[in-house]
């Protein structure tokens, strides 16, 4: 007995001490140990109309998710909660009120085309989560925008595999860079939220290799996240949970990641087919999941031995994060700091789209009629697994410090106050409460208001609000504008030019919108997608000119939806079929007579760039206008994007070479 405590002594000791002999430990483990290891801890608060505990304290309330603890032979729980733009926990902790900062969403950081922004912004959430007890953040999301519709992409970063990959890459750097773990999701073709449980999607093999798989394959080569997600949905008629394919011959031996795997949350599936699939860690895990493994495994030896490797996987992941909370060196999330980085991160993404006489940049003395419900209510982030408890929001109307039409601004006031909950989704705790709203409803205006308010303006300033989520797809009426938002675009518009005034839009959306029916009403037309708390900062910013704008598109808006060939087989309840092959996004409009409204990669700038190939194929850029400003190349090979790069702030004349 002695003999067996001073081993058990002193596999402990040598566990914390981060030379972990992951094979002794595993030797002395019991079976149900083992099992009680591999199955999370239950679901703890994250559904508020669930009152299920975590396995033991909860030490971060609201977190996803924890591993359990052995403590019997010292190995720690891990604590996992969700983060693609800030970390999501609940707003008390132990007493006390919880804030992080609300990023701006991934469809806008991605709109930076800046690998190092990406980084910059990961440390921060990375720094964040490591104050709050978090572990691992689950993001980035990156699946592939394959439809407008999907109700994540506002999580996700291009419709392209090669930046979607550089750009999460990066991500993922800068979160590890921190002692904060990553769970790259969702492996894979997790591309639509309608029947996301059972959905099969249908995917050719050189698709899936060429466009849905390339990003997981640059990020694990590029970044080495520490857990990859496994998707809810089916492959080609494999739960990709279950499919040993997918999780063991791709992702382990073809692309040599060693990293562990955890499932996305979930009730209740076959437990012993996502271990030999290659499942180290069924998440958030129930009481019958390890009843089934127990009863699967138990005098099987190759389960046995498939279970121990599972185990040796967590065992690794526990050992990357009791040695980092040791080096953590955050105790209080640096809120300020953070918040400066949100408004310079969206300002550097917002994309403009039209600029017609160069109304843009507004001088600062500039007096503006505020029209829009978001320009009064801004929509930051999106919904779902994407809500952060922020500490405010700067909307548009909190900064025009030259806005004009007080019985307008009243007006909105009261119809902001009287439509908090507007458009509030059927459902229960979580769900009921995040789940996305879509359009937002625009206030009705009368014409005397628009009147008053732009006879004392110089220009007319109008937002269009769109807010989509976790658990909902987009409605295809979604892309159009509602009926309020066409008759106040119209009227602002008739009423500014009868005036000899321009309007400027300001599109507050989570995703791509027609805009061919209605752009031509528009002077300008500034693309901020959902910006983060420091919304209205940012986008004064930009229309000042104080920044200028460098954001590009990472996804092709279209005229109309059924441009693209994935319409036809978008939201199908159980099967969907990737019948476009690769043409997604911009492929689809090779050899086509069709054009897109605005093309993957468009972005306008209030200074001009020159662009000169050099013969070792690097290019020259030189700021040929009379502002500073940024400028993105892209390099395309075979019509495929095939390395891109930024610049750095230019002044007026001067010049940077960038490689591939």
């Amino acid at each position: 007995m002695r003999r067996v405590l001073c081993s058990l002594l002193f596999v402990m000791c040598v566990f914390f001490a981060h030379a972990a002999n992951v094979d002794s430990l595993l030797n002395v483990m019991t079976h149900k140990e083992k099992v009680r290891l591999v199955i999370g801890g239950g679901w703890g608060s994250l559904f508020s109309g669930f009152n299920i505990p975590f396995c033991g304290k909860q030490q971060v309330p609201g977190a996803a998710g924890v591993t359990h603890a052995i403590k019997r032979l010292g190995i720690p729980s891990v604590v996992m909660a969700d983060g693609p733009a800030g970390v999501r926990i609940k707003p008390r902790q132990h007493g006390k009120t919880a804030y992080a900062t609300a990023f701006p969403v991934g469809c806008c950081l991605a709109s930076s085309w800046d690998v190092g922004l990406m980084e910059e912004v990961g440390g921060a959430l990375g720094e964040e989560a490591a104050a709050y007890g978090v572990d691992i953040l689950l993001s980035p999301g990156m699946n592939i925008m394959r439809s407008p519709l999907c109700g994540r992409n506002y999580e996700y970063y291009s419709e392209d595999p090669l930046l979607t990959g550089k750009l999460a890459a990066g991500m993922v750097r800068g979160i590890q860079g921190k002692g904060v773990g990553t769970s790259v999701k969702h492996f894979a073709c997790n591309n639509q939220e309608t029947g996301r449980m059972h959905n099969d999607s249908q995917v050719d093999s050189l698709t899936l290799f060429n466009i849905y798989f390339k990003p997981f394959e640059i990020v694990i080569r590029e970044s080495n996240p520490w857990t990859v997600m496994s998707s809810y949905n089916l492959l080609n008629g494999e739960r990709t949970q279950e499919s040993r394919w997918l999780l063991t011959d791709v992702l382990r031996r073809r692309w040599h990641y060693e990293g562990a795997v955890i499932s996305d949350w979930t009730f209740r599936r076959r437990t012993r087919r996502q271990i030999e699939a290659g499942n180290n860690l069924m998440m958030p895990g129930d009481v019958l999941q390890r009843m089934d493994l127990k009863k699967a495994f138990k005098e099987n030896a190759d389960g046995e031995n498939m279970l121990d490797t599972c185990v040796k996987r967590v065992l690794q992941l526990v050992e990357k994060v009791q040695r980092a909370r040791e080096e953590r060196r955050w105790r209080e999330p640096r809120l300020e700091e953070h918040a400066v980085l949100a408004r310079r991160a969206a300002a550097e993404s917002f994309v403009l789209l039209c600029n017609e006489g160069n109304t843009l940049p507004l001088s600062p003395d500039v007096r503006i009629a505020l029209f829009g419900a978001s320009s009064y209510d801004m929509v930051i982030g999106g919904t779902g697994s994407g809500h952060v408890n922020a500490a405010y929001k700067v909307n548009l109307s909190d900064v025009i410090g030259n806005s004009v039409g007080e019985r307008l601004k009243s007006e909105y006031r009261r119809w902001a106050k009287g439509n908090k909950h507007r458009n509030k989704a059927a459902g229960f705790g979580f769900m009921q409460k995040y789940l996305g709203r879509g359009a937002l409803k625009e206030m009705p205006l009368k014409r005397e208001w628009i009147r008053e308010a732009l006879d004392s303006a110089d220009i007319a300033l109008v937002t269009v609000g769109r807010q989509a989520g976790e658990g909902r797809d987009r409605e295809r009426s979604d892309f159009s504008l509602t009926g309020e938002e066409r008759d106040m675009l119209c009227a602002v518009s008739d009423e500014a030019h009868l005036r000899g005034k321009k309007m400027v839009v300001v599109l507050n959306v989570s995703g791509v919108i027609e805009t061919m029916s209605w752009r031509s009403l528009a002077d300008a037309v500034l693309l901020v997608w959902c910006p983060g708390q420091e919304g209205g900062n940012a986008v004064m910013d930009v229309l000042t000119g104080a920044v200028n704008p460098s954001g590009r598109l990472t996804m092709t808006w279209p005229m109309r939806l059924e441009d693209l060939p994935s319409t036809r087989n978008f939201g199908d309840e159980d099967v969907t079929r990737y019948e476009e092959r690769d043409s997604v996004g911009y492929r689809a409009y090779f050899d086509s007579e069709r054009i897109p409204a605005y093309e993957f990669g468009y972005g306008l700038s209030y200074t001009a760039f020159s662009e000169e190939t050099l013969t070792d194929g690097s290019v020259l850029v030189r700021n040929t206008g009379r502002m500073a400003g940024r400028h993105v190349v892209m390099w395309m090979k075979n019509r495929c994007l095939s390395s891109f790069r930024k610049t750095r702030l230019l002044q007026p004349g001067e010049e940077e070479v960038l490689r591939e």
